[in-house]
């Protein structure tokens, strides 16, 4: 939109309309906006507060530093759980913090755009033969002050979205360390299970060795026992650098370095809870609290304000009130003085303004529908987050219940069965096998169902950062497993 400017007359023509004028300054005055106590910060630490639970900061100052410093080392102290992983993120995440920067810079421009404008004072002096001319001019903003109580307005609505924008980074965070949270402890138990499994088949393939020097076992049993072995050594390798990397993802997202990088995780998954969540109202719940859909909204609601304004000055482009005062000198000492305006406006002959309205009207219709998609998105990935969270706990919680218990006895059984020469070594060298596989796929499961939690949290609440869902995959000792039988 092109702003008009134009000329205050002066003081002879402020004085006939001083009523008028200072009503008008008083109303628009009482609109300036001032900068809030806490930048804007109060609507994300609601957000954060109602949603994840936690406590944000803005850090403004050594002493606002050094606070956060200082809470950052004590819940280091101990081993992380989820909640305090997140915690020492929004602590101590610095481009969280420059998220913030970014909101107090908002509030700026909020408050910029409430601003009366100031007016201009011109002066000019012209000598020659003899004669002197002075002329004096008040200049001021006309359609910026017409405008202003629509552009505050606007305004407003801006620093509502900055607002959300920052809250929503706040989630995005907090999501991602709990992604990268479970994805280090589960490196970390897998890491654990396949140190234990690789001793159990060094001794394996130890035995099939001294049975092949015996000529009790075959080249091709004595093969297959030292390939479970140098497949399991292989995973493990493999396993303890995805936990090391994972490792290095959380603490990026933890903000920590040098001395802090010996921080604490647990060495086992949580325990799946009694039961899962029950959600009949997800998708209600998804379009009511996503806060990229009030992102979209407020964004919908200023660009019809705009589209108003552009539509209301769309034949305005050019007007100029001079109010001028003139004082002329003459050689013999008398002066002559003289007041008047002048006036100046635009005709709009070529553009009349379709242009402007035809492009905030499109922009709208652009704003309006991407907000209608992304209403069906979300509901559609609330159905999908949660249809995988179910899934994954049954999955996880089959494994528990049935899978792993079954497993166990049947080890029992066998090893009770090989004492008793019922069984020979080769069949019980297959189960360790097929053992080892089900105890690494229901780490994978637990780990799978956490990742589920998280995502659905994200599809309720947003902050996702567009990643897919996690899906567990066949393992390479899985698929040893399953080739011994």
């Amino acid at each position: 939109m092109k702003i008009i400017r134009g000329v205050l007359p002066h003081q002879s023509f402020l004085r006939s309309n001083r009523s008028a004028l200072v009503l008008t300054a008083s109303l628009l005055l009482s609109g300036c906006a001032t900068f809030s106590p806490d930048r804007g910060m109060g609507v994300v630490a609601d957000v954060a507060d109602h949603t994840i639970k936690k406590d944000v900061v803005a850090i403004r100052s050594v002493d606002e530093a050094q606070r956060a410093n200082d809470d950052v080392t004590r819940l280091l102290r101990r081993a992380l759980t989820v909640d305090t992983a997140v915690q020492v993120a929004l602590l101590n995440n610095r481009g969280l913090q420059a998220t913030y920067n970014e909101l107090a810079l908002a509030e700026a421009d909020r408050v910029q755009e409430s601003l009366l404008p100031n007016p201009t004072f011109s002066i000019s002096r012209i000598a020659g033969g003899g004669v002197v001319e002075i002329q004096r001019q008040v200049v001021g903003d006309i359609l910026a002050l017409a405008t202003l109580p629509f552009r505050s307005e606007i305004a407003k609505q801006r620093f509502r979205q900055a607002q959300l924008r920052a809250a929503l980074e706040t989630l995005r965070l907090a999501a991602d360390v709990r992604r990268a949270y479970y994805r280090a402890v589960a490196a970390n138990e897998l890491v654990g299970f396949l140190s234990r499994a690789k001793a159990t088949a060094e001794s394996i393939a130890q035995l099939s060795k001294n049975l092949g020097q015996t000529g009790s076992m075959n080249k091709l049993d004595q093969a297959r026992e030292q390939v479970f072995y140098a497949e399991t050594t292989a995973d493990l390798a493999t396993v303890r650098q995805e936990a090391t990397s994972s490792r290095e993802a959380l603490a990026r997202l933890l903000g920590l370095w040098d001395g802090d990088l010996n921080f604490k995780l647990p060495s086992h998954l949580p325990a799946l809870p009694p039961r899962p969540q029950t959600l009949p109202r997800i998708e209600v719940d998804a379009v009511e609290h996503r806060i990229d859909l009030q992102i979209a909204r407020i964004e919908l609601v200023a660009l019809a304000k705009a589209l108003n304004l552009t539509e209301a000055s769309r034949f305005v482009t050019l007007l100029d009130v001079a109010g001028i005062s003139k004082t002329t000198r003459n050689p013999d000492g008398s002066r002559f003085r003289e007041r008047g305006f002048d006036i100046q406006f635009q005709i709009p002959i070529f553009d009349g303004g379709e242009v402007r309205v035809r492009q905030a009207s499109e922009t709208y219709n652009q704003a309006f529908n991407r907000l209608t998609e992304k209403a069906i998105n979300v509901r559609s990935e609330a159905r999908d987050a949660y249809r995988t969270y179910r899934s994954s706990y049954e999955i996880a919680r089959q494994y528990e219940r049935e899978v792993l218990p079954l497993r166990k006895i049947i080890t029992e059984e066998m090893q009770l069965r090989f004492s008793s020469m019922q069984v020979d070594v080769f069949t019980l060298l297959t189960e360790a096998r097929q053992r080892t596989a089900s105890l690494r796929a229901a780490i994978e499961a637990k780990r799978s169902f956490w990742l589920a939690q998280s995502d659905l949290q994200t599809a309720v609440n947003g902050g996702g950062s567009g990643e897919t869902p996690t899906k567990s995959s066949p393992t390479t000792t899985a698929q040893a497993g399953g080739g011994g039988n």
